[in-house]
């Protein structure tokens, strides 16, 4: 009898004890999604205040409080939400997080749309996957008759301001552009150190027309894929190698400079990065702010003032604003160095060099009015 009991012991406790296991193993997956989500999860609570919260509790209650159709209280579908990304990191509006957890590679797409320019969707959002080093080293040549002219263009000199407070600089400067390269046809063939063909020209000419704005500039054009293969680094430690060149140039006591600005190409193809306007085609733009830099908001907001600025000159230019986290790439972008540094994506690697310059033309016009606007209002403000 004692025998059979122990039996039977046995046979309930092993599996009693996997269920225990089980359960503290789903605890700690949701205590880990929470704290990912929960500086998120405090801005939407933080931006509600006490009378907000209590009125929603009241409106679930009693329907009278619905008959304000211009309340800004969240409604009960919003508690909902809320209450269901809390416990499970699981957003309804978001079929992506459904999968996250279960498809291999998924979260790489988590990057979040904080202001979608015409077309953009889930479907086509940007996505970081730099080459591979021994790519890098294979880059094309320059196909010259794409670029013949181009010097003497660009030889009128430009006085630059003493007082420098903007700073150019190309994390990813190997990232040139297909019709600009001999015998280029597939996105990783875009490549090349050439600056007339890659985005170090394209902040050359960036640079040049803020300073005929009366904006000092400084441009690093820093051979990027030259100085990881000496430091025998990959290409995914890009981001490493430009945080240490921003430091140095906002550590230089003679350097005052507010606004960053990091150039690159997206990977997209020329349906999704070219826009005609006004008869004239232009190279998409847009803006990545990181999440995981802890004053992401003040980037944030200064990204989306430009974007604005750029779709009411020139409807539909801009792709948009994204925010991403170290899930998807690097999450911070050096961008804890101001409250003032963009990363900027321009054009795809199918885009033409009229195309490209159109859209720097036109990104600096804004860019530089609403540096003025905010050096006017310190000086309204300092008085």
């Amino acid at each position: 009898m004692k025998s059979t009991i122990q039996f039977f012991f046995k046979l309930i406790y092993v599996p009693i004890l996997v269920l225990v296991f089980i359960f503290c193993l789903i605890g700690i997956i949701i205590t880990m999604q929470v704290t990912i989500d929960s500086y998120s999860i405090q801005r939407t609570i933080g931006s509600m205040n006490t009378e907000q919260l209590f009125a929603q509790f009241l409106q679930s209650e009693n329907h009278y409080f619905y008959q304000d159709s211009d309340s800004q209280f969240m409604d009960a579908s919003n508690i909902s939400t809320l209450a269901i990304q809390l416990a499970t990191s699981i957003k309804p509006t978001d079929a992506r997080t459904f999968l996250g957890n279960e498809l291999p590679g998924m979260r790489l797409y988590d990057t979040e749309i904080a202001v979608a320019g015409e077309g953009t969707d889930l479907t086509n959002i940007p996505f970081e996957s730099p080459p591979p080093t021994e790519v890098l080293l294979k880059e094309r040549k320059v196909a010259e008759e794409k670029l013949a002219g181009r010097e003497l263009e660009q030889e009128d000199p430009v006085t630059n301001p003493e007082d420098k407070t903007v700073f150019i600089y190309q994390s990813h400067s190997w990232e040139s552009f297909l019709p600009l390269l001999k015998g280029a046809k597939q996105p990783d063939d875009a490549i090349s150190s050439d600056e007339r063909a890659n985005v170090i020209g394209l902040g050359s000419r960036l640079a040049k027309n803020l300073m005929k704005e009366g904006i000092g500039v400084e441009h690093d054009k820093t051979n990027m894929t030259r100085e990881l293969h000496s430091k025998g680094w990959s290409s995914t430690q890009a981001y490493t190698l430009s945080g240490d060149i921003v430091d140095e140039a906002a550590s230089t006591q003679e350097n005052d400079f507010v606004y960053y600005l990091d150039l690159h190409r997206d990977s997209a193809r020329k349906e999704i990065t070219t826009k005609t306007i006004n008869g004239e085609r232009y190279a998409r733009l847009y803006f990545v702010v990181g999440k995981e830099n802890k004053g992401y908001q003040e980037n944030l907001d200064f990204a989306k003032e430009i974007h604005q600025k750029l779709e009411d000159e020139f409807p539909g230019i801009s792709r948009g604003v994204f925010l991403k986290t170290k899930s998807e790439g690097n999450g911070v972008y050096n961008q804890d160095v101001s409250n003032k540094a963009l990363l900027v994506e321009i054009g795809g690697v199918d885009n033409h060099l009229d195309e490209l310059e159109r859209t720097i033309d036109a990104f600096a016009e804004v860019y530089a009015e609403s540096i003025r606007n905010e050096q006017k209002a310190k000086e309204v403000n300092s008085q």
